[in-house]
């Protein structure tokens, strides 16, 4: 006896309120990088991965909020390293301490990230479409491609 090929189902699209919750929590996402510093772009990751053949809404918030934290968080953790090592080395110098106001300002891009995801949690949970700057129109024109 032979048996035939059954192709699987596609899954079920979210309805309007689970579409809405889970941008919601793409977003959100980056507040798990308060706890364990870097696992915010891994939950949008799962979450782009988990619904992208479910919903292009939740898709396209959830890659937004991969990609933005990884420029704001991770970057931005790289780039304040870099920047009050550079600073600490020329402290030795007068230039040093002229470097402070410039590394603590590169020093807040990871605290200005968490309120930006807030934002975006809080429109998206609203049914109201959000766009990071910059980073919104490339992810809708990488996603439509």
């Amino acid at each position: 006896m032979t048996e035939s090929y059954v192709p699987p189902t596609p899954p079920a699209p979210l309805s309007p309120s689970d579409e809405r919750t889970w941008a919601m929590l793409a977003h959100l996402s980056v507040l798990a990088n308060l706890f364990t510093g870097f696992l915010g772009p891994v939950v949008a990751l799962v979450i782009y991965l988990v619904y992208k053949d479910r919903s292009r809404y939740v898709a396209y918030h959830a890659m937004q909020a991969f990609v933005f934290q990884l420029l704001w968080w991770v970057g931005g953790g790289v780039l304040t390293g870099i920047t009050w090592t550079i600073t600490g080395v020329l402290s030795a110098v007068f230039v040093g301490i002229l470097c402070i106001p410039l590394a603590l300002l590169v020093s807040a891009m990871p605290l200005v990230a968490i309120i930006y995801g807030i934002i975006g949690g809080v429109q998206t949970s609203k049914g109201e479409d959000f766009k990071y700057w910059l980073v919104g129109d490339w992810v809708r024109g990488t996603l439509n491609a």
